[in-house]
């Protein structure tokens, strides 16, 4: 399993893969669009394409409701009360 972390074309890969989630979006989860924009954002090819994802990933964001997103984060949390 190792060998998969450390291969090369990993990132490209992984790149990739996150353009073809965004270019089908309609037909994913917004947690999986939310994760490939992410993925853009720090690895895109260009400034644009980094921005754009995370413009992207702002408005897929907007659309959960607050309650939604903020149990995304309670996994981490597990035992702290709010």
């Amino acid at each position: 399993m190792s060998d998969l972390i450390h291969a090369p074309d990993w990132p490209a890969d992984r790149v990739a893969e996150a353009r073809a989630v965004i270019a089908d979006a309609a037909h994913h989860s917004d947690r999986l669009v939310g994760i490939a924009c992410e993925v853009l954002a720090r690895h895109g090819e260009t400034a644009e394409e980094r921005e754009e994802a995370r413009l992207l990933r702002l408005i897929v964001d907007a659309r959960r409701p607050v309650r939604a997103r903020r149990n995304d984060g309670d996994h981490e949390d597990r035992g702290v009360q709010r």
